[in-house]
């Protein structure tokens, strides 16, 4: 019975426009709930140096001080652009990891190690994730930077404001440090959850699969951001550096040579217990409401058995 349950066929991809919608539903129900710790995660990334009135010293502190010197509302400042791209970033994410899964079984057979295909499945679907959500990203982070609180007055302003002083070219700034913090994310998060999945017996009830879907994707996030995160810090100080400054940081290895070199190792972590807290469960979430969403839509759109 088991053997029988291991070798079944894997079901098969639904129709693109079905993996639109569930990927949307995945990914706009982790923003909406894990947004906050992402603010958090910009500001310790773009803090260099130590002491200040300013300066965070935890991720409580952070919060703190946000709340009490910006006010609540700071803590959703710039969510309109990762609101904006989260439908067709999440729903890439995911549509062309099964496409890419289809085209790798193709070129190198369908007995290719399990866990092998969902890293080159994964690290290709962040590669065309990332020239999706450059510009979004962009705009984000500069928002998110306490710095420029009083220079945009919203998502659009901000667009306006960069392209005027910088020309359209600069919402690509950072766009190769954020190929390879999706492809470093995306591999490890896929892989990862491959590998918990083949450690885990598939369960009996549904919600035995829903809670085991979910310990794969907090697993596959927490390990994908902390392959990721050295990628993420450079990709936030590129992204935010204005046209006409000192452009400190161009490419994202020799930038990362740079942080390790003038701030130490940990520097290349700066954000991460944020980061994790969000991407961890935020994983888990992604791929439970992805996996629900895609089952509603397979029982009573598609009519599956």
């Amino acid at each position: 019975m088991t053997a029988a349950k291991d070798q079944k066929a894997p079901q098969k991809p639904l129709p693109f426009q079905w993996q639109f919608v569930a990927g949307a539903v995945a990914g706009v129900s982790e923003i909406v709930t894990m947004y906050p710790l992402d603010v958090v995660k910009t500001r310790f990334q773009l803090q260099v140096g130590t002491g200040g009135a300013d300066h965070y010293n935890s991720m409580g502190d952070c919060i703190k001080k946000i709340i009490k010197n910006e006010g609540f509302g700071t803590l959703y400042r710039g969510i309109i652009p990762p609101i904006m791209v989260e439908a067709p970033k999440r729903a890439t994410k995911f549509a062309a990891n099964e496409q890419y899964t289809i085209l790798f079984r193709s070129l190198f057979g369908a007995d290719i190690n399990k866990q092998g295909l969902a890293i080159m499945t994964g690290v290709s679907a962040g590669i065309t994730e990332a020239f999706l959500v450059v510009p979004f990203e962009l705009v984000k982070i500069r928002l998110q930077d306490k710095a420029n609180s009083g220079k945009y007055n919203g998502s659009m302003d901000a667009l306006r404001k960069i392209v005027k002083a910088e020309g359209p070219l600069a919402l690509y700034n950072g766009l190769e440090a954020t190929l390879w913090r999706h492809a470093m994310w995306n591999g490890g998060y896929f892989g990862c959850i491959q590998g918990v999945k083949n450690a885990i017996p598939e369960a009996e009830t549904p919600n035995g699969n829903l809670a085991r879907n979910f310990v794969a994707g907090a697993i596959g996030g927490t390990f994908a951001t902390m392959l990721n995160t050295p990628f993420d810090v450079v990709k936030t100080r590129i992204q935010n550096q204005a046209k006409g400054g000192v452009q400190k940081y161009n490419w994202t290895l020799p930038g990362v040579a740079t942080v390790y070199r003038e701030e130490g190792f940990r520097a290349l972590y700066k954000g991460f217990t944020p980061k994790v807290m969000r991407l961890g469960p935020g994983g888990g979430i992604l791929l439970v409401v992805f996996d629900t969403v895609s089952s509603l839509i397979r029982k009573h759109i598609l009519l599956e058995n």
